[in-house]
């Protein structure tokens, strides 16, 4: 192992995101639970997870997202116990555990909000965000602003006792915490992180980590879409002109007090180098950061859900930005494609096909376990879960942000059907729901999620009888197993793997995907086929004494003529040098 490498435990760590509400249900009521989640951690151990990352456990109108009582469990989740058991459980498996660090806004069921709200007077009103209204020359009432809520219509929300407007980014019930009053940020750090810090968590997944800091004038929008009153107004509160003090004063004030990572939720940053004003070493703000370049492919410029058709370079492009932004650098990267608000990466990136699902979630597989930074990994993904069937009606989507987006465009459109279908399609592809119907455990009803007689909170896939766990467990031929034995040999050549550098080929080109990493005097290259057909694989004419390692089909096979063609979906990387 090479000693003048950064070896902190999270960077070579590989992590595995759990939705609680998904997960695993224990006590038959139809939800996932903490305890659920403790009962699978030995699979999850065997996968080769280092980090567990638990997604927020405080609420229902957000699952989770809605925090009530930064120091309380969600009951039908479990209790603080259940946590401290789950944090002891880890450590025992030699895992550590993150936790959803959610501190842009409460649940408007937190008595810091109800105290805020009860009066103009009370010393919490500054813990949040109010403002007073506007009026039109006719004196209908306005908000403050046209910002539009990531939930859809306006993110003001008007309180008639106090006669002012409160902000909230995402829903009505989560307003935004005032991060410009210290008292606010005193209490946070105390409740929200050294509450759970000092029971032995791990770190932080820092949720919205670039909107604490808003611009103080609070300033209308651009227009982009005329349609609307309200318009996207990130511009205004990402990346604002305090954010890097508040997170310097977090680390000072907290966590530089524990061996503790981060990993910030960082959106509407396009720039490297504003990324990297975020994720340098010495600077200690955050340990790295998701950055969603990737998982924002075949977003609506002007609305999230309306799907906009790509091709394979953009991906290329975007893998190759974000995998080199830290070279030279003492900043650090993530790898990931899937999480809790995406659609599944193989309807997404690959083919859901029948045929082609299992070489795509291992092809994928191959790409992720190949990439520099530390790997992510959501639940199902090991599994190769897909997106919801095309045919589900709206009835079957749970989560606020669509359902609200297609009320919104039922009401803006008079219920076009050429307009509706389309959202429709877009939310099969993108919507949140993807990633957070239940897990698939066995064939057994609802898929072994829950033995609740009417069922999960949420509706199971169509196809769990043929993508699940028990399934794939002793099959050496499943995706389940291909992610495993990728994981492993991630670790054994972590060098290249985990800290090399990047290079990518022929990146215009729209079928294929080639690059190359290395470190010192060992290289890897990964030819992927992003396509349902064969095709010529050209490697870099100067990349010489290649030995095949490993590859999705199993094997290598030569074309005619002793040329390399890849097959439909097809995934290798050959090595040489080192180990090779």
């Amino acid at each position: 192992m090479a000693d003048n490498l950064d070896r902190v435990w999270w960077k070579d760590g590989v992590a595995y995101q759990i939705y609680p509400a998904s997960f695993k249900d224990s006590n038959g009521d139809g939800l996932g639970d903490i305890p659920g989640i403790i009962s699978k951690l030995d699979y999850i151990r065997d996968l080769g997870v280092d980090i567990v990352w638990v997604s927020p456990m405080y609420g229902l109108i957000d699952m989770g997202y809605d925090v009530s009582n930064y120091e309380e469990v969600y009951p039908p989740y479990g209790t603080v116990k259940d946590m401290e058991d789950l944090i002891e459980a880890c450590h025992k498996r030699g895992m550590r555990l993150v936790l959803d660090l959610v501190v842009n806004h409460t649940s408007d069921q937190h008595a810091w909000f109800k105290e805020s709200r009860s009066s103009k007077n009370n010393p919490k009103r500054d813990w949040y965000i109010w403002k007073p209204p506007r009026y039109a020359e006719d004196g209908t009432r306005l908000p403050p602003t046209n910002w539009r809520s990531y939930f859809s219509g306006t993110a003001w929300e008007y309180d008639e006792h106090t006669n002012e407007y409160y902000l909230h980014l995402f829903a009505k019930e989560m307003p935004d915490l005032n991060w410009e009053s210290e008292e606010c940020r005193k209490a946070i750090y105390d409740s929200a992180m050294r509450f759970w810090l000092d029971k032995g968590v791990d770190g932080f997944r820092v949720d919205c980590v670039n909107m604490y800091s808003k611009s103080t004038e609070f300033l209308d929008a651009p227009i982009v879409d005329s349609r609307f009153y309200e318009q996207p107004a990130w511009c205004y509160y990402a990346n604002g002109p305090r954010m890097h003090e508040f997170l310097r004063e977090m680390n000072e004030k907290v966590l530089n007090h524990y061996d503790a990572m981060t990993v910030g939720e960082l959106p509407h940053t396009p720039n490297p180098k504003r990324v990297l004003d975020y994720v340098g070493r010495k600077d200690k703000q955050l340990s790295m950061v998701f950055q969603f370049d990737i998982v924002d492919i075949g977003q609506g410029g002007t609305h999230k859900y309306h799907f906009e058709e790509w091709k394979l370079p953009v991906l290329k492009k975007i893998v190759d930005k974000w995998q080199r932004f830290i070279e030279g650098t003492d900043g650090w990267t993530t790898s990931f494609c899937e999480n809790h608000d995406q659609g599944r990466s193989i309807s997404r990136f690959a083919s859901d096909a029948p045929e082609y699902r299992v070489l795509s979630g291992k092809m994928l597989s191959l790409m992720m376990c190949s990439l520099t930074g530390t790997l992510f990994i959501y639940q199902g993904q090991e599994i190769g879960m897909i997106n919801v069937p095309k045919d589900w009606p709206i009835d079957y989507y749970k989560d606020i942000e669509s359902v609200n987006f297609y009320k919104l465009m039922a009401a803006k459109t008079n219920n076009d059907p050429e307009e509706m279908a389309y959202v429709m399609r877009s939310l099969q592809t993108l919507s949140r729901d993807n990633a957070r119907i239940p897990m698939q455990w066995d064939d057994s009803p609802y898929a072994g999620f829950t033995e609740r007689q009417e069922g999960a909170w949420a509706h199971v896939h169509d196809l769990y009888p043929e993508i699940n766990v028990a399934k794939q467990l002793d099959d050496p031929n499943s995706t389940l197993n291909f992610w495993r034995d990728m994981i492993r040999f991630r670790k054994e050549h972590s060098e290249v793997l985990v800290h090399g550098t990047f290079e990518a080929y022929d990146i215009d080109n729209e079928k294929t995907f080639v690059f190359v990493k290395r470190f010192e005097g060992k290289r890897v290259v990964v030819a992927l086929n992003f396509s349902s057909e064969e095709q010529e694989l050209v490697l870099p004419e100067h990349e010489k004494g290649l030995k095949f390692m490993v590859g999705n089909y199993g094997n290598e096979e030569e074309g005619e003529g002793g040329m390399r063609r890849l097959r439909p979906w097809e995934g290798r990387l050959y090595m040489a040098g080192g180990d090779a």
